[in-house]
């Protein structure tokens, strides 16, 4: 593995920035100093006026791999994370089939380790009786253990109160959890399809059907459950104001035992944008009206506590479906990052704050061993971006599978020019080294 020397960047680390440079060696950042000298054999990188930061883990995105490839895979997916500054992902198990068994969650382990450009790990599924397999997790080599309190793919909605109390109360590790209640959204999907089945569907009818009671209810009986068992619970993907309440600020991160995570596209649109964008950006939970400032000051306020994209590409055709056939989800991983330094652009939070929230927290969060920082002895994950670079979003420059984005003909201020993944340098400027591939993520546990 070649060493690489990072020169002149503007480093931004644990509330920090400053200039400095990198020295990165046998994978790993060897020296961080303001002057390092260079050597015949280093690979140098120019970083002058550019940002250097931790890359961004990212812990929840729908890679599709396997049974649904003709959506996404876990080549292809961890390619445009990588292009977008993002160098490990945890995945979900929501594939087909599904990642219920300790069996075929390390079939999806084993296409990774040929196949994966980024860092991985794939979370461990949890159905209403797989309960035996759920506890033979190995919890130092597995993300968490996924549940999804909501409808899903096959059998993985886990719906029984038992079921839950058993798990809540039994597993040792991290449970992350999807949160929406069934039962309201089941009822409103049938009476809106009942009152609208001759009629034209109100714009934005997926926030109606998917809304805040039914995310709120969810949630606090998570919340519930976890405060009664002890559990160390992280909701992932929280979409309304109601159930900021339902989260503490008053401890540090390490010490939380019930966590939450806000995804880009909740921080970025609102119900309004339904009607320009269609089901383009129709996910679970919706996106819905009037929420997305009051989350973004949650997040702020250290009641969320990670930035993640919950990437979910369907193929176009599927999307172009009518509201009724098209499925939820929405491609975001390759631009997360930008969207969240346009935000910083408008004031709206630091890039300090950013890297906090997308680097450190999630490392912290899940207990990820060795990554999440700028710290010798680290492995060496790093994006450099530019921030005065601006970049448009084109189908030409995009590399999900499914070959469109929510963000398309969007100008972002900001570009990544270099990322690299365990000391590799996997991406620079538009091009790719695919010689290496990423590394399973261990946690400290």
């Amino acid at each position: 593995m070649e060493n690489i020397l990072i020169k002149n960047g503007r480093l931004v680390n644990e509330g920090k920035t400053f200039e400095a440079d990198v020295l990165i060696k046998n994978g790993r950042i060897d020296k961080i100093a303001t002057s390092i000298a260079s050597d015949d054999s280093y690979k140098i990188i120019d970083a002058s006026g550019k940002y250097v930061l931790p890359g961004v883990i990212d812990d929840q995105v729908h890679f599709r791999e396997p049974g649904l490839t003709q959506k996404a895979n876990i080549y292809t997916e961890a390619r445009a994370a990588v292009a977008g500054g993002t160098t490990s992902f945890m995945e979900m198990p929501n594939t087909v089939p599904n990642a219920l068994t300790q069996e075929l969650l390390q079939d999806k382990y084993d296409i990774a380790e040929k196949t994966s450009l980024a860092n991985y790990s794939f979370y461990m599924g949890a159905s209403n009786d797989n309960y035996e397999e759920v506890m033979k997790t190995d919890l130092k080599a597995i993300c968490g253990l996924k549940i999804f309190m909501g409808s899903s793919t096959g059998n993985m909605l886990v719906d029984n109160e038992n079921t839950l109390s058993k798990v809540f109360s039994s597993f040792p590790s991290l449970i992350a959890t999807h949160c929406e209640d069934e039962a309201t959204v089941r009822n409103n999907f049938e009476k809106f399809k009942t009152e609208y089945e001759n009629k034209e569907i109100p714009y934005d009818i997926h926030a109606l059907i998917r809304n805040e009671e039914g995310c709120y209810k969810s949630s606090s009986m998570a919340v519930s459950l976890a405060k009664k068992n002890g559990t160390r619970l992280h909701i992932l993907h929280i979409s309304s104001s109601e159930e900021i309440s339902l989260f503490d600020n008053s401890l540090p991160l390490a010490e939380k035992k019930i966590t939450a995570e806000v995804c880009v596209h909740h921080l970025w649109f609102d119900a309004e944008d339904y009607k320009e964008k269609g089901t383009k950006i129709k996910c679970n939970p919706a996106i819905k009206h009037g929420h997305k400032d009051k989350l973004f000051q949650a997040l702020l306020d250290d009641r969320f506590d990670v930035i993640a994209t919950d990437h979910a590409p369907h193929q176009w055709e599927e999307k172009q479906k009518s509201y009724w056939e098209a499925p939820s989800g929405l491609p975001l991983v390759q631009h997360a990052l930008q969207a969240m330094l346009d935000f910083r652009a408008q004031g709206k939070i630091t890039i300090e704050r950013i890297v906090e929230k997308m680097c450190h927290a999630p490392a912290i969060c899940f207990e990820i061993e060795e990554r999440g920082y700028l710290r010798e002895g680290y492995w060496a994950d790093i994006a450099i971006v530019d921030a005065n670079k601006p970049s448009l979003v084109t189908k030409e420059g995009l590399f999900y599978k499914c070959g469109w984005s929510p963000f398309e003909g969007h100008t972002f201020g900001s570009s990544v020019s270099h990322t690299i993944v365990s000391g590799h340098l996997a991406y620079e400027n538009g091009v790719f080294n695919e010689e290496k591939k990423g590394k399973r993520l261990s946690f400290e546990r």
